[in-house]
């Protein structure tokens, strides 16, 4: 083991277990056969979950396929090996796939699992980097995670090894969401509180419904348009007429309007109004108000369906919700 000695003996560590492990991965390429694919399918025709287990590192591993499997359409939980052979057995319904986790393939409680679920006669996926072990000659279909060695110097600790696990998880959950035709608005449903799904289902209606209505009509004096972008704190106003829509008036037409030394006693909202102002529907995705804002430099539209005015959103509207 290489005695690390400066920074630079540290970052070419980290360079040599990044080089390792993605040789590992790629080499896995040539281990993909039909049991691979006989194992997608027979996921995807089970009408119950992917019960998924392993011990040790490999449990942690199962767990993290178990929430990549949730997340892309493909309901699955989690059960511990050990636990399984004292108490949590029934975990496993009669219409569940299960997948078993080993690098090795012989571990004892492996052993002592794989009869019992046999017996069950649920279909059994093993993922393992030892095609010859207990679990392998036991299991339906096998995915072999044969690794040469650990990125490890003392090629002890479970590194590369649980890294091909973990990508062929990945693997068979990205295949299964692409032979159902998984979709951004079928993923949208699993993450609604975070930013992706946000991007996927957040309208502009959901948004502009926190925000005042700020409008005027066309022969309002200066004073009233004033007053009113000050107190609805939007830096604009709509100006309408019999609900429809004809123009806008921001805090920055009212500053030039002032440069100018315009006698605005006698102005009207008409007088300074831009027309044609660039407006999104309520139905509108809330990222396209944001992309909308983005190209035009802008920092608010106005919404109108149709030119009904609905009223105003915000970027900042946008910020708060997560859509960057």
């Amino acid at each position: 083991m290489k005695e690390i000695r400066s920074n630079q003996d540290l970052i070419d560590s980290a360079k040599s277990t990044i080089l390792m492990e993605s040789e590992a991965i790629k080499g896995m390429l040539s281990f993909l056969n039909d049991d691979f694919a006989n194992a997608v399918q027979a996921i995807n025709k089970s009408q119950g979950r992917v019960v998924v287990t392993g011990i040790g590192k490999s449990a942690n591993i199962a767990a993290k396929i178990v929430a990549t499997f949730n997340s892309t359409g493909t309901p699955a939980i989690f059960m511990h090996a050990a636990d399984a052979i004292h108490g949590d057995l029934g975990i496993i319904q009669k219409d569940d796939t299960v997948v078993c986790i080993s690098k090795s393939g012989n571990t004892p409680e492996i052993q002592v699992l794989l009869p019992l679920i046999k017996s069950f006669g649920n279909t059994i996926i093993a993922i393992t980097g030892n095609t010859e072990s207990y679990l392998a000659l036991e299991s339906n279909f096998v995915l072999n995670t044969f690794v040469e060695k650990e990125a490890c110097p003392n090629n002890l600790a479970p590194t590369t090894s649980t890294t091909a696990q973990l990508v062929m998880g990945d693997a068979l959950a990205v295949a299964l969401l692409e032979l159902r035709g998984f979709s951004s608005k079928d993923f949208a449903k699993y993450h609604p509180g975070g930013a992706l799904g946000k991007k996927l289902y957040l309208r502009v209606s959901d948004v502009l419904v926190k925000n005042q209505k700020p409008q005027v009509h066309p022969d309002a004096g200066i004073k009233e348009v004033i007053v009113e972008i000050s107190s609805k704190r939007l830096g604009t106003t709509a100006v309408v007429e019999n609900n429809i829509l004809i123009g806008i008036i921001t805090d920055g037409d009212l500053r030039r309007m002032l440069e100018k030394n315009i006698n605005f006693d006698t102005l009207k909202a008409r007088d300074i109004m831009s027309i044609n102002p660039r407006t999104i529907e309520g139905d509108a995705m809330a990222v396209d108000a944001l992309q909308k804002m983005e190209n035009h430099n802008i920092t608010q539209l106005l919404v109108a369906n149709a030119q009904e005015y609905v009223g105003v959103i915000h970027l900042h509207d946008l910020l708060k919700e997560g859509i960057l």
